[in-house]
């Protein structure tokens, strides 16, 4: 609800967009967009009974009346006469109780048993005639209403923390997997809202050098009815049937008894403690689909109010371009507004600093494919409160033409998959593929200087032609780096696995992709030996210094700083137990994984080079700059054009010339060998940057503080087989 001030003397105007605004005695009006209703009843539940008010106005497509007594805690719904043609894709049915759009809170965490009737039970309801069986099917004791709530809250001054793009470092985090197990945080937070804002999580987060937060998705939700009858829920979220209600299961059960307020309340305390610890909020957002799926799925809103409004379909017929059954149509203006004013509402009342879009190809979508100046697009990218806050898209769909990394416009950034690809095949598939058949070739190491130099071939795809040399519109941290996510198997996982095991899920093991670029390190599973599990650490800790030092915003997954493993699932979107959830009970090698990281995350905070505004240049020895890189081989030779070529090259030096201090300048050399073995590696040579060496990080080290002390000593250094090793050059300036 919104609720304003303003004089009842005067009658209220037509509204011009959708949802309820009243003043603080609940008298306003109600509008919701529904153009081939012929009449909406809103719905108000007064204890056991339901009155009923029909919308007298129609404007636009736009159904709104007066209305009194909607004061917070009022129970609401609509319901809609019109066409029932479900061949022709219209599924108007005044019995069914149907939740507001615009709703800010709902009555329950998940529908009964009611919501999950398909169209075909209701046809098949129609014929019986039997009003009994219908009435207990759509009973106002079990159908999920939509509540009345205030936006009043005492943020208490609340900053946002305004992270600069080229300072974040994202982690994605599922709000009841994180907070679960944590022993720290009192057992009635556990696994809700107000579990992630207590200190021990915002301080572990802030210690481990984060700087955003970003949470799989916390709108109302349900589960599907295949996953109810397996006794499983939809984990993961991405399942919406609000875009403007928090799901109440994530919240607290004194918060869930109170009602839909204080569920909003507590979304929002959670917010205030992630900011006062100087983290941002970026939320997961689902806008490409709803729980209500395809043809055969339940209507629990947009379907039953307007079906062919709302959904993308071709004379009935669901367009699905996102493997759900169904797609919203972002052709359709009241789908765009209501996309819009969803993302204004968690942005300015929730105080959200950010959205990731799901599926976000979808939402540029029109007759003709995937457009980047999409009206939805340019809608979202020029409103004057969203360019406000960090836009990230996951930039494909399942759709014809629905791979579009690179293809967003400014200011978006976006999930990028070649990254994850690259430097899996280089630390894990290759080596797999070198170990089972002896061979020397492989990828080389030229997509993964490209992926650590910041992806310019994929990120700057949109440029428009005949920009200045070295001009672009789009930076570096335009590119979502990450090597995991919630979708797939963990970083620990992908050490240990290279056959998924999904069994769990109900599908025997048919779900979840099979292209996972893993390698068991020749024993498939837990265990191994100690000289396994060694070297499982050892890639592991090299896969995160890769990630952490690449040029680009750099995204980890909740646990994989201290091995998390899923037992080999990599589609646990509907395990809600162990399998998923962080375990904090950390051994001796998870909380040296977690100070490695700590330390990686400290470097890059510490050197301003690694994380360039710009896309990198090839460095010039006479006059460095931190805006370059150069690339050298084993023997310190700068790699030229017939070396990127060389599949059989697993070693790969990157220089990052350093910003010049008062009296000295200290440049970073990256090293990193996918060899077999262990590789001596010379320092590059005049006229390249000559000094004083020391080691900064060496992932051969279990314990990342057991560094040699002193500096290196001569023009070369050992790195280990399969180990990242960062050494930092002090130089003295010419003019010192």
């Amino acid at each position: 609800m919104h609720i304003d001030r303003f004089d009842r003397a005067t009658p209220p105007l037509a509204p011009t967009s959708p949802g309820l605004v009243v003043d603080q005695e609940g008298r306003g009006t109600f509008a919701v967009a529904a153009p081939r209703a012929t009449g909406i009843d809103l719905c108000i539940r007064d204890g056991g009974t339901e009155r009923r008010q029909r919308l007298r106005h129609y404007d636009g497509g736009l159904h709104w009346d007066d209305v009194e007594g909607m004061v917070p805690g009022t129970r609401y719904g609509l319901r809609v006469d019109g066409p029932w043609d479900p061949v022709n894709g219209q599924f108007a049915n005044p019995r069914k109780l149907l939740l507001d759009p615009c709703g800010r809170g709902v009555s329950h965490a998940s529908p009964l048993l009611s919501s999950f009737f398909p169209y075909e039970v209701d046809a098949m309801l129609d014929r019986i005639g039997d009003e009994h069986l219908r009435s207990e099917m759509d009973s106002g004791d079990t159908a999920v209403w939509s509540v009345v709530v205030s936006d009043g809250f005492d943020w208490q001054g609340d900053l946002r923390p305004l992270v600069d793009w080229d300072a974040t470092v994202l982690y994605e985090a599922h709000v009841k997997g994180l907070t679960q197990l944590h022993p720290g945080v009192p057992a009635e937070q556990r696994g809700t809202y107000a579990g992630l804002g207590h200190p021990a999580i915002t301080g572990y987060l802030r210690d481990l050098g984060v700087t955003s937060v970003e949470l799989l998705p916390i709108h109302a939700a349900m589960d599907e009815p295949h996953l109810t009858r397996l006794g499983l829920t939809n984990y993961w979220g991405y399942s919406t049937m609000s875009f403007f209600a928090p799901d109440p299961s994530l919240a607290t059960a004194a918060a869930q008894r109170s009602g839909a307020q204080a569920v909003l309340d507590e979304v929002k305390t959670m917010v205030r403690s992630l900011h006062a610890a100087g983290l941002e909020v970026i939320l997961d957002v689902v806008y490409n689909h709803t729980a209500e799926g395809g043809a055969d799925g339940p209507a629990l809103s947009l379907r039953g109010l307007d079906n062919l409004e709302y959904y993308w379909t071709d004379h009935g017929t669901f367009l699905d371009v996102t493997g759900t059954g169904g797609t919203l149509d972002p052709r359709s203006v009241h789908v765009v507004e209501l996309i819009l004013d969803s993302l204004r509402y968690w942005a300015r009342e929730v105080h959200v600093d950010g959205f990731r879009f799901d599926l976000a190809a979808t939402l540029g979508r029109d007759d003709h494919g995937f457009r980047p100046d999409h009206p939805l697009l340019r809608a979202i990218v020029t409103d004057p409160v969203l360019r406000e806050v960090k836009l990230i898209a996951e930039p494909w769909d399942v759709g014809t033409g629905g791979w579009q990394t690179g293809g967003f416009p400014a200011p978006f950034a976006e999930w990028n998959d070649a990254f994850r690809d690259d430097v899996r095949s280089f630390w894990l598939a290759d080596r797999a593929h070198r170990d089972r058949t002896g061979s020397e070739h492989s990828s080389g190491v030229r997509d993964l200087a490209t992926r650590l130099a910041g992806s310019s071939d994929i990120m700057t795809r949109q440029d428009p032609p005949l920009l200045p040399p070295g001009r672009s519109l789009r930076s570096p941290w335009a590119s979502i780096n990450y090597v995991t996510a919630h979708d797939g198997f963990t970083l620990r996982d992908l050490t240990v696995y290279e056959t998924k095991r999904n069994h769990a899920n109900g599908e025997d093991n048919r779900d979840g992709t099979t292209n996972n670029r893993s390698w068991n390190h020749g024993h498939e599973g837990e265990g191994g030996g100690a000289e396994v599990e060694a070297a499982r650490r050892r890639t592991t800790r090299s896969i995160l210094a890769t990630l952490l030092l690449a040029s680009g915003t750099p995204m980890l997954t909740a646990g994989d700083e201290t091995l998390r493993t899923q037992r080999g699932n990599n589609n646990a979107y509907c395990q809600d137990n162990e399998i998923s959830w962080v375990d904090w009970q950390h051994t001796a090698h998870a909380r040296n994984l977690r100070e490695t990281v700590r330390v990686l995350l400290g470097l890059r905070g510490e050197h301003p080079q690694l994380s360039s505004p710009h896309f990198l240049r090839p460095a010039d020895p006479v006059t460095l700059d931190p805006g370059q890189v150069a690339w050298f081989d084993q023997d310190g030779r700068h790699l030229e054009h017939e070396d990127w070529m060389d599949t059989s090259r697993h070693l790969l030096a990157m220089l990052r010339p350093g910003i010049p201090g008062p009296e000295t300048t200290e440049h970073l050399l990256v090293i990193l060998s996918a060899e077999a073995e262990d590789v001596t590696v010379r320092l590059p040579r005049e006229p390249w940057p000559q000094g004083t060496a020391r080691v900064l990080l060496d992932t051969a080290l279990e314990d990342p503080g057991a560094l040699p002390a002193g500096p290196l000593m001569g023009a070369q250094v050992t790195v280990r087989s399969g180990c990242v090793l960062v050494l930092g050059i002090t130089t003295p300036n010419r003019l010192s």
